[in-house]
This record gives structure tokens, sequence and C-alpha cells, in this order.
């Protein structure tokens, strides 16, 4: 029979009261803490980072205050950029790719919750994963929902509301996100 931690990760419906993941959150809440008190040069950032992330901390640069649910399911490629306030709700494998630019306030959400109320009213809970592709650039306050896949060299508007995939090279603003071009050229 799989742990509740297997099924959350899976994205299968979950208890998020299970005893395992109480302690793992609360971990995760000990590490931000740390984490959102440091300061750029600090040289204490790439241990705490390395210590609560999946992958990636080395290359990071990852500004405080930074929020997340456990950590260890945030996969970063090489020469990621979040700026400040950056909220990453990892229940299911959240998969950032190189060189991938994410602006202040920015909302990553694999969270989710069962659409029927009967489930909710016990307490199960569910997430799906999300993967964003290399060098794309995600706009400031910009939310990314459960599930979104955005191919690398996308660009996600400031404010944008992600709730379906995006292609490579695509650019999207608005609520929810739609295509403004169908594509882009790099210089």
């Amino acid at each position: 029979m799989p742990t509740e931690k297997e099924k959350m990760i899976s994205g299968a419906l979950y208890r998020p009261g299970d005893p395992q993941l109480v302690a793992e959150r609360r971990r995760a809440q000990e590490l931000m803490r740390v984490y959102n008190q440091t300061i750029v040069g600090d040289p204490a950032r790439v241990g705490i980072l390395t210590e609560l992330l999946g992958s990636g901390a080395e290359t990071a640069a990852v500004r405080p205050a930074f929020q997340v649910d456990y950590g260890y399911n945030i996969y970063l490629g090489q020469g990621v950029f979040m700026n400040y306030g950056c909220v990453l709700l990892d229940v299911c494998p959240i998969r950032i790719g190189d060189r991938t630019e994410i602006g202040p306030l920015t909302q990553i959400l694999a969270a989710d919750h069962p659409r029927d109320p009967e489930t909710r009213e016990k307490g199960l809970e569910l997430g799906r994963p999300v993967t964003i592709g290399k060098n794309v650039w995600i706009g400031g306050g910009a939310i990314i929902l459960p599930g979104v896949t955005i191919g690398g060299g996308a660009i996600i508007g400031a404010g944008a509301v992600v709730t379906r995939d995006v292609a490579a090279q695509a650019t999207v603003a608005g609520n929810p996100a739609r295509p403004l071009v169908s594509a882009h050229t790099t210089t």
C-alpha cells in the first residue's frame, strides 16, 4: 500500500495531515525561515537551498522571501533565477529548465483540490506536476496552475494566469493566459 507521501507525489488523492507530511512541511518551514533571513553574499545560502530543494541549488539565484510546501519536489536547471516573493507549492514535482527567469511574486502551484465537495470534506487533496522548459521568462505576479507545461523559450506576461500548456517560443498574457503572438525571435 503506498504511503501518503507516495500518493501525493504521484498526483493521487492523499491526506495532508499525515504525520510524515506534517513533519516534512515543518522541516521546509524551518529551512525557509533561515534562508529568508540571508542576504546576497551570505555563504550559508547555497547550503540551505541544497538541503531544501530536490536539485539545482548550486547555480540558482533565489531571492528571499521564498516559500514552498516541501522543497524536495523542486528541480531547478542550471542558472535559474527567481526574484523576490516566489511561492512554489510542490506537492508534485516542479521542474524548471536551465536559465529560466522568474519575476517577483510569481506562484507556481502543483497543489490542487478535488472538484467535488464530498471528497474535499474528507480532507483529501491532490496535485499535478508543473514543468517549465529552458530559457523561459515569467513576468512578475504570474500564476502557473497545476498540471501546466511551459515549453522552452516561452514568455509569460506579468500577471498572467496560466491555466493551460504553453507552446515552446510562445508569448502569452492575461487571465486566463492567451497567446499574444505565435512565436518570437531572440537575438
